[in-house]
């Protein structure tokens, strides 16, 4: 069984940095140590775990080649007093694109799955649509709850109304320790910051949660943005049913460019009520602040 120490051991990731430090134990198979922040959590937050199978695929493909897509599933919780290991198949490597198959494993189960592509660069004419808005600077917006890896400010701030938790679904966003100047730790980092928020946080529908746990997430990289200066993430609510709610989202950088475009699905269920008494102390001592 676990101790206390367990968890202290492979929680110690103090920046981004040692997050994706991965362990290289043999071909194709990395081994990972979990956000300190990840103790006495109830789950791995899932953005860390897909920015590590992500930066396993990228150590298995050519120098040229940088991430241009990646679908996971989300298929157990996590658990902080474990590492993850994290097996890579390499599926195929073309003339311009390499695929690769990630397992993030614990104890002997796959907690997520993850298929990444990666592209050689090939200029072409851009376009884009995704919605965006005029948002507030982050010295405007409220402090959010971060972790010791990113820095937020929330635009629109989490908040608890009776028995509904309002999620941020419009937020600022930052890593707080220096990268190396590595477009694939830059395109990791994205990844790490894409799972925050909910796209159904500011959605008011009778007996309909605002947010829940991760099932799926895929994400389509542009442009290469710093992810140490501030970037605008913003959510946007599409369709919700049986339980399920599927939103889209766009993360900039402070001159408007698009790191990445993602969609995503999460779990709309009614909160335990000791997760509802968690979040409305951690808001009323924030506000306190």
């Amino acid at each position: 069984m676990p101790n206390d120490g367990d968890e202290a051991r492979w929680s110690d990731a103090e920046d981004l940095v040692s997050v994706l430090d991965l362990e290289h134990l043999d071909r194709d198979l990395f081994r990972g140590h979990n956000a300190i922040s990840a103790r006495g959590r109830a789950s791995l937050y899932g953005g860390q775990v897909a920015a590590q199978a992500l930066r396993a695929a990228g150590a298995t493909v050519d120098g040229d080649r940088y991430p241009h897509s990646l679908h996971g599933y989300f298929l157990r919780p996590g658990r902080s007093d474990r590492p993850v290991l994290l097996h890579v198949d390499r599926d195929r490597d073309g003339r311009s694109f390499s695929a690769r198959h990630v397992r993030a494993v614990q104890d002997g189960s796959v907690i997520f799955s993850m298929l990444a592509s990666f592209q050689r660069d090939d200029p072409s004419p851009t376009y884009d649509a995704v919605p965006t808005t005029h948002a507030p600077p982050p010295d405007q917006s409220m402090p959010g709850h971060g972790d010791r890896i990113v820095e937020m400010r929330e635009v629109t701030p989490m908040r608890v109304e009776g028995d509904r938790i309002r999620y941020p679904d419009t937020m600022w966003v930052r890593v707080t320790a220096p990268l190396p100047d590595d477009r694939l730790v830059r395109a990791c980092a994205l990844t790490y910051v894409s799972d925050f928020g909910s796209g159904f946080g500011q959605v008011t529908v009778e007996g309909m949660p605002s947010g829940g746990a991760s099932i799926d997430h895929a994400i389509w990289f542009h442009d290469d943005i710093d992810p140490e200066q501030w970037m605008l993430l913003e959510l946007h609510p599409a369709r919700a049913s049986g339980s399920r709610g599927a939103y889209t989202g766009g993360l900039r950088d402070r001159d408007g460019l698009l790191g990445l475009f993602c969609a995503q699905e999460l779990l709309l269920r009614p909160h335990p009520p000791e997760h509802l008494a968690a979040i409305r102390a951690m808001v009323e001592n924030r506000e306190r602040r």
